[in-house]
């Protein structure tokens, strides 16, 4: 990769680091859905609220817990009660705050860190027995760096959980519906894709998003040191929905897919002396 090329992505990824940080302020702001602080009874019962499908089935009491890109006093928490050492890393320092508050309020063991999600230059190799990762991979224009970051902090043997946009979920109209959706974006366009007229559910506002092929999210977790161990994918469809509605859209493409992988001692040695 020439100088030149180099310079150019990192302004790109720097531009769209910069736009979502303010959107996502903004967000937290304005109270939106997904910036809700997490309740009393989700925090009575936070591991039958976060691993709905059993995944931890032996619980994360005393373990170090990353939640990455998960501010807005929600996943951090959730984590906290259920026994975790949590470290929270967003971009936002709005969205943060919101978990700095809820851990003086609830009396958790919260820490919260300002950083891109694929700049995690601060945290220790192999601090964490688990990283969480819930929806944001659509928000950086590159993922090269992302998942090498962490394996990295992941400790041999851990769990690295994460959510993800489809990639036909984000190619498709969020408006136009003629008996299907349409393909509006590329598979390979590495240009934003275009912002919605109207909100959605589907699309967070004002936010720059790129699709991710299938490949560059599994592969990219696996050649990093990672083994899949099970795949999920949230049901959204609801029957009797208008086309263009979260229900309906949903019936027709699977917005999400939930990820399951652990962390292999094959790469460690090699990933550490690189780090």
């Amino acid at each position: 990769m020439s100088e030149y090329t180099s310079r150019h992505n990192w302004k790109v990824s720097q531009a769209s680091i910069d736009h979502n940080r303010y959107a996502w302020n903004q967000m937290a702001e304005s109270g939106h859905a997904l910036t809700s602080l997490a309740t009393d009874e989700e925090l009575r019962h936070p591991l039958k609220t976060v691993d709905q499908v059993g995944w931890l089935p032996d619980g994360i009491s005393g373990w170090n817990v990353l939640c990455l890109a998960a501010g807005g006093g929600r996943h951090g928490p959730l984590y906290a009660a259920a026994g975790g050492h949590v470290t929270v890393v967003d971009i936002s320092p709005r969205m943060l705050e919101r978990d700095r508050q809820m851990a003086q309020a609830k009396k958790l063991d919260i820490r919260t860190i300002e950083s891109s999600m694929d700049d995690l230059h601060v945290l220790h190799n192999e601090e964490f027995d688990l990283v969480i990762h819930p929806v944001s991979t659509c928000y950086l224009p590159s993922l090269a760096k992302l998942f090498m970051e962490i394996a990295r902090v992941t400790r041999e043997g851990g769990l690295y959980i994460s959510q993800h946009k489809q990639p036909t979920n984000l190619q498709a109209s969020l408006e136009t519906y003629t008996g299907q959706y349409v393909i509006e974006h590329a598979y390979y366009d590495p240009l934003p894709v275009s912002v919605p007229q109207n909100p959605s559910m589907l699309r967070e506002p004002n936010t720059r998003e790129f699709v991710h092929s299938w490949e560059t999210l599994l592969g990219g977790i696996c050649r990093n040191g990672f083994v899949i161990e099970d795949l999920t994918e949230p049901y959204h469809a609801e029957s009797g929905k208008l086309p263009g509605e979260f229900g309906h859209r949903c019936s027709y493409i699977a917005p999400y897919v939930r990820i399951k992988a652990r962390r292999k001692a094959e790469k460690r040695k090699s990933l550490l002396l690189r780090a």
